[in-house]
């Protein structure tokens, strides 16, 4: 069964962005933004891990190495109604590593194959590992292997791999995505050699083209930034990657449920910025994107900004909304 996912990404795949990205495909699985065990212990479930059922299917992504942390976390997960749990090891962050997790857990495969396998003693979830290729110079095919072996062992089937290598001093998270070179063959001979495992291929994939070549080799593809950027790239993937016959949404129906979505948000006190800021590239490369961009930047910060705000971008487009809200 092949797997189209949506990366998470810090300060970008919220409830709010996942509740947008949802409307614009039904079959891609979506992550929350890495939240640390240690978070989730001490400030409590609904601030960090709350979400609509309407994102599902939706996975949790943990930051942490304390496998009795971790299992805590992944039953509240459970208990929630998370679709999986996802145990970063890719982020490079001097943070992170300072907190003894993410892509520095590729050094220690043993107390990652613990998490996974003291996760799995309390939780039915599906517990995932994303990782990168290697770090520093423990970057080769041999090093990798070994690490995917030894947290398989632990009871992890699934390998999301980020195809290049990170260094953890040095380069900034966004150069670490960018610099190391990509090396895409390396997740498909670990696909090849492991057919008992899923792997799935994240790093430099920008087109549904893209993910159908990569899908001759691997399980399944992860995209990032280029979904955030162009998320109307997401109102394809069900029929050109998953067969399915409804037909892909256009973006005024995207816009219309979003307004209603802000609508109900804003009962509940979210401000309608923390939405919109999500929407910026609905349309991209259409005519019109500049006046979208523009109105929203410009007034959906206001204090009084409500629902309306996303009908008034659609005039300023010369578009129709479906219905004329007022503040």
């Amino acid at each position: 069964m092949r797997r189209f996912c949506v990366a998470p990404m810090m300060d970008a795949t919220d409830r709010h962005c996942r509740y947008f990205l949802r409307q614009l495909t039904r079959h891609a699985l979506l992550y929350t933004e890495m939240v640390t065990a240690v978070a989730i212990l001490h400030a409590g479930r609904e601030p960090l891990l709350g979400f609509d059922a309407a994102e599902q299917p939706v996975a949790l992504q943990l930051g942490g190495s304390d496998p009795a942390q971790m299992a805590q976390c992944a039953a509240i997960a459970e208990d929630m109604g998370y679709a999986e749990v996802n145990i970063n090891v890719g982020c490079p962050s001097e943070r992170v590593r300072n907190g003894r997790f993410g892509a520095c857990l590729m050094a220690e495969p043993a107390l990652v194959a613990d998490c996974v396998a003291a996760m799995r003693a309390r939780t039915r979830l599906p517990v995932t590992v994303k990782s990168r290729i290697g770090i520093d110079d423990d970057d080769s095919y041999e090093h990798l292997a070994h690490f995917v072996d030894t947290v398989s062992a632990g009871g992890c089937s699934t390998f999301i791999v980020h195809a290049r290598k990170a260094w953890l001093s040095g380069l900034s998270p966004r150069e670490n995505r960018e610099i190391p070179p990509l090396r895409h063959e390396l997740v498909y001979r670990l696909a090849r050699e492991r057919p008992h495992l899923e792997i799935v291929i994240n790093g430099g994939i920008t087109t549904l083209a893209q993910c159908q070549q990569h899908l001759r080799h691997v399980h399944g593809v992860m995209l990032g930034r280029e979904p955030y950027r162009n998320p109307c790239l997401l109102a394809q993937v069900d029929q050109v990657l998953f067969g399915a016959t409804h037909a892909p949404p256009t973006r005024e129906e995207v816009v219309e449920a979003m307004a209603d979505y802000a609508a109900r948000r804003r009962d509940v006190g979210d401000a309608v910025q923390r939405i919109t800021r999500h929407m910026l590239g609905l349309y991209l490369h259409q005519p019109g994107a500049r006046a979208w961009r523009r109105h929203l930047s410009e007034n959906a910060h206001r204090p009084d900004a409500g629902a309306e705000v996303l009908d008034d971008a659609l005039y300023a487009m010369n578009v129709q909304p479906a219905v004329r809200r007022v503040a």
